[in-house]
């Protein structure tokens, strides 16, 4: 049977320690985070069966990396671990896309069987569609359409739809792209260049307008004509 991954995001490195070796000592594997900023940029280069995120984070909060990546279409099921226990709190973290709470001080075993729980169902704030002006993209389905015509895109290149996509109209700078798409094993100076052309093949060139623009210096964005002034 495959283990368990789990991404531990907990800026606190005794608490961090300590729950990552019990998780592992139940045959969990994890990865662990010390800012939402890095939790954000490992979810965005592996998959998890379960994300473990303090509320309480340097650069990004729990909250905050939750809503950004269900923003970004991520499903995967969220644990929030917090001190704050009241109702308002935890309506709060359900609106930011939270499946399950787990208060401070816990039992570890209690966190072992929440973990194990979500890890066998899709998250309750399940991310299916993105939307941007006239173009749909269907996260489950590995599909994205312009005016309702279905795009023929590579998987790559569905990725990098999906990533301006989430961000948009924002300009994304290239070494962003890069890291988002290819991780660390970057690829050689001309591999985002042609997945750029890719996608622009697809999603401008049969339409009236453009909607994905190069900004010299800045980086790339998807944005709609009105969204250019």
């Amino acid at each position: 049977m495959t283990a368990l991954t789990v991404l531990l995001a907990e800026d606190d490195p005794g608490v961090q320690e300590g729950i990552a070796d019990f998780l592992q000592w139940r045959g969990i594997e994890v990865d662990c985070a010390r800012d939402g900023i890095q939790a954000l940029n490992l979810c965005r280069q592996h998959h998890y069966d379960v994300l473990v995120l303090d509320i309480m984070m340097p650069r990004m909060s729990g909250l905050n990396l939750c809503e950004q990546l269900r923003r970004e279409g991520v499903t995967t099921p969220v644990l929030m671990l917090t001190a704050l226990d009241t109702l308002d709190d935890k309506i709060r973290g359900f609106q930011a896309g939270t499946d399950d709470y787990l208060v401070k001080p816990f039992a570890m075993d209690e966190l072992v069987c929440r973990v194990k729980a979500l890890s066998q169902r899709v998250s309750r704030q399940h991310v299916r569609l993105l939307r941007h002006g006239p173009v749909e993209l269907d996260v489950e389905l590995q599909q994205a359409h312009r005016d309702g015509q279905l795009l023929n895109l590579t998987p790559q290149a569905f990725q990098l739809l999906r990533y301006l996509l989430a961000r948009a109209p924002r300009v994304v700078s290239r070494s962003e792209l890069e890291q988002a798409i290819w991780g660390d094993a970057l690829p050689d100076s001309d591999a985002l260049r042609t997945l750029i052309y890719q996608l622009r093949t697809q999603l401008d060139k049969p339409f009236s307008s453009a909607l994905i623009h190069t900004r010299r210096g800045q980086g790339i964005c998807l944005a709609l004509p009105e969204e250019l002034q």
